[in-house]
């Protein structure tokens, strides 16, 4: 056995010479794998190679990531090392902000369960950015996707609203104040808007509604957070 089963860490060979060539890149490989952490799971080209940085590779890889799909990439001396990943193996995916784990083909970004049939729930806290046009409401581009189970809302103003507003509200089409009503203008205000969970059976926005007047302008930082449920594999 050259390789350790689980972690594919290089293994020192009887009177092998050179020894401290294995050792640092099984060192740099476990230095990569532990309390794992992916940059990103949806880049296809490979960024420049910060030592340490890690990332899964998905499938359409190319340049230096291709023909490594499932393998979590590490940077290390201007290249890369790579690891198969194993069905199971679960990291944080900063780009998006969420657990994910691996489904033995690819990692599912917030999923918390992985059947052996591969079904499984998964959690998303979607975050974005909304600018406010001027007038009286504001849509937002679809957050929750279809069949997803909202739990709520949550926001900070992160540029101050103006214009002729006094509050506002935030809910869906037929509930406009669902996950808030009466929330402030000035920066670093927020909405908390936790409710009974509420299932949208199509693609869902939001819309954002001024009170006691019209919006001119402002940004509000917010975050939909939600589950959805996975089918079985096919058979």
């Amino acid at each position: 056995m050259s390789d350790t089963p689980e972690l594919a860490l290089p293994l020192l060979a009887p009177a092998q010479a050179q020894k401290h060539v294995t050792v640092n890149e099984a060192l740099v490989r476990l230095d990569g794998l532990a309390q794992l952490r992916l940059q990103s799971v949806s880049e296809t080209t490979p960024p420049a190679a910060l030592d340490g940085f890690a990332y899964g590779v998905p499938s359409g890889a190319v340049n230096a990531w291709a023909g490594q799909e499932g393998s979590v990439a590490i940077a290390s001396g201007g290249g890369w090392i790579f690891v198969p990943a194993q069905r199971g193996w679960r990291a944080v995916v900063l780009d998006a902000g969420s657990l994910a784990i691996f489904d033995g083909a690819a990692w599912r970004v917030g999923a918390q369960t992985l059947t052996p049939g591969g079904a499984c729930i998964g959690l998303t806290s979607a975050e974005f950015d909304v600018t406010l046009a001027a007038g009286a409401s504001v849509t937002t581009p679809v957050v929750f996707p279809a069949r997803a189970v909202a739990y709520g809302v949550t926001g900070r103003v992160i540029s101050a609203i103006t214009g002729t507003a006094t509050t506002w509200d935030i809910g869906v089409t037929g509930d406009l104040q669902r996950y808030g009503s009466g929330l402030g203008t000035s920066l670093n205000s927020w909405v908390s808007g936790p409710g009974t969970p509420q299932v949208y059976w199509s693609p869902t926005a939001l819309e954002i509604t001024a009170q006691g007047g019209d919006f001119a302008g402002g940004t509000i930082r917010l975050v939909a957070h939600y589950a959805e449920l996975a089918l079985p594999d096919p058979v």
